[in-house]
């Protein structure tokens, strides 16, 4: 029986027995499942890129050195018949102008006699450059300004937002009044505390 079976084999060798089908059906070999793997990761990135840069990539701008190439037709067809937009445009933002002052630390009293220490760190947003620089220039005059209503406050009372807000609202209108003998009062934009603290 043996000798039959080396004669099937012999005789039909594309015929798998049945003992040999299964190996004959076998999965895809490690190449070929390594192959496709790295395909579909090649695909799932390349269209992560396509969509990260379909939505963050300026309109009408060159992508990869290549602008989309428009005619002057083109673009007098795309202008509106109105000059509207173009009214309506924002100007383009300016770079912020800040003016910081030096820390302050005044002593409070609650009421009670007991006294605590604020330590405060302010920076100016200013609208305009000479306005930075008046400042600068009367900044004895600015710093007293700060350090009387900052002795003037309750401890309390600072601590909460409302009390902050308020204290902003009063220090702004107490800097953008006019410096003697300079009529001319600076534009202040914000006050800003970048340190707060009371001891």
């Amino acid at each position: 029986m043996a000798t039959s079976t080396t004669a099937r084999r012999r005789s039909a060798p594309n015929q798998a027995t049945p003992e040999e089908a299964p190996r004959r059906q076998r999965k895809p070999s490690k190449f070929k499942r390594l192959l496709r793997t790295l395909l579909l990761v090649l695909i799932v990135i390349a269209v992560s890129v396509g969509a990260t840069l379909y939505y963050t990539w300026p309109a009408g701008s060159a992508l990869f050195g290549f602008a989309p190439q428009i005619d002057s037709e083109t673009i007098e067809e795309a202008q509106p018949e109105a000059p509207v937009a173009r009214a309506t445009s924002k100007p383009p933002a300016t770079k912020p102008i800040f003016s910081q002052l030096d820390p302050f630390t005044v002593t409070l009293n609650d009421g009670s006699g007991r006294s605590r220490i604020l330590h405060v760190a302010i920076t100016l947003r200013v609208e305009d450059e000479d306005s930075s620089i008046l400042l600068h220039e009367y900044m004895p005059v600015v710093r007293d300004r700060v350090l009387k209503i900052l002795s003037e406050q309750h401890p309390l009372h600072v601590q909460t937002p409302e009390g902050r807000e308020e204290l902003v609202d009063t220090l702004t209108a107490a800097l953008r009044t006019p410096y003697d003998p300079n009529p001319t009062p600076p534009r202040i934009a914000s006050v800003l505390f970048t340190a707060f603290v009371i001891q």
